[in-house]
């Protein structure tokens, strides 16, 4: 069974999760939270493998909720739900690091997938979105590096073999791995098994936060 909390200040809103989600005979709500502190506090009481949580509520917000999370209770996973598709929630929600980011009004089907994908320790945000979605934040996103030049050590970086590093500059231009494997002449095992090897070197947990520190420290910029 995959426990669930769901995070958001409209009761109705929960009301209807709740139907959907436990329509689901490996899915269990496990409880409900209207703010970020009720849902740091009901995270450790419930210990839910998945955390869907509500972005902008009164008090302490879905971000700073999340980052609380992710620090004090780690092997609760954070979906974020938003009512907008790119705000200026979205590039910090996964910094503080939510694994997924989807949009309120998705079919069900969408959001019962995406919360079992992120309990099975994946991303949500389909790397078209991700690269939209950073696109939007670029303005946000410091420049790290001088104009021109691409990093190749700090962060973990030196840890990466050359085709490692390839592999994470595609990734984080929006490639899945599929087009990576195409463009690199590899097969998709192959590529799927670097990327694994990104995120242990790396010591991220997944795609989305290789993208994330990708575009962070200047290893891709916007087009």
């Amino acid at each position: 069974m995959i426990s669930i909390l769901l995070v958001d200040d409209e009761p109705l809103l929960r009301l209807g999760f709740r139907l959907v989600l436990e329509s689901q005979p490996d899915f269990t709500v496990v409880g409900e939270a209207a703010d970020g502190a009720a849902a740091i506090s009901r995270t450790a009481e419930l210990d839910p493998d998945v955390v869907v949580m509500d972005v902008r509520m009164p008090g302490m917000d879905g971000i700073e909720a999340t980052r609380e999370i992710v620090r004090s209770h780690p092997r609760s996973r954070v979906l974020i739900l938003t009512t907008f598709d790119i705000d200026e929630y979205a590039f910090p929600g996964l910094k503080a690091g939510a694994s997924g980011f989807l949009l309120k009004n998705v079919p069900p089907e969408d959001l019962i997938s995406a919360i079992r994908a992120v309990a099975g320790g994946d991303a949500v945000v389909a790397p078209s979105v991700t690269r939209r979605l950073l696109d939007a934040m670029a303005d946000r996103i410091p420049d790290t590096t001088p104009t021109g030049n691409t990093p190749t050590t700090g962060h973990g970086l030196e840890r990466l073999t050359e085709r490692e590093l390839e592999v994470l500059t595609k990734l984080a231009r929006g490639l899945s791995n599929a087009e990576i494997a195409e463009e690199l002449v590899l097969s998709e095992g192959t590529v799927k098994t670097h990327v694994g090897r990104i995120l242990n070197k790396l010591e991220l947990r997944d795609r989305v936060q290789a993208v994330v520190l990708a575009y962070d420290i200047g290893l891709v910029r916007p087009t």
